[in-house]
């Protein structure tokens, strides 16, 4: 399987607190990370025809800069990293039983109150220095 790129707000308490989660379980190091605010997402999902100043939308990019090149976004991406961690977390996929645009509802509203609920940080955060190599705008 090749690396996963999941780009977040890196401002955002919920995706860094997501982040948290998806590294200590990520024992292959298959998934790396950039801000929505780097250059590198900006590229990324100008090339996909995405609004890279939409922070609200949670990505993760498979077989990046390749033609095959995938983007997952909302819950699909989140259900794509998620399986990406193996193990136990491959039965997220169960969660696909309910159709995309509810579980996207559900996305949208927590994407909405994000900040108000788990804050939201002046800057993007460093990643702890264990972390830094799957950080690709550092």
């Amino acid at each position: 399987m090749s690396n996963l790129i999941v780009l977040y707000d890196g401002v955002c308490g919920l995706c860094n607190r997501l982040n948290q989660f998806l590294l200590k379980r990520d024992h292959d190091d298959r998934l790396l990370f950039a801000s929505l605010q780097s250059n590198l997402a900006r590229k990324i999902l100008e090339r996909h025809g995405f609004d890279p100043i939409d922070l609200d939308t949670f990505y993760v990019v498979e077989d990046y800069d390749t033609p095959s090149e995938r983007l997952f976004m909302r819950s699909n991406g989140i259900l794509r990293a998620l399986a990406a961690l193996g193990g136990i977390w491959k039965l997220s996929v169960i969660s696909k039983v309910l159709p995309g645009p509810i579980r996207d509802l559900f996305y949208r509203f927590v994407a909405t109150n994000r900040y108000k609920v788990f804050g939201k940080y002046e800057v993007c955060l460093m990643p702890d220095p264990k972390y830094r190599k799957q950080f690709l705008d550092v």
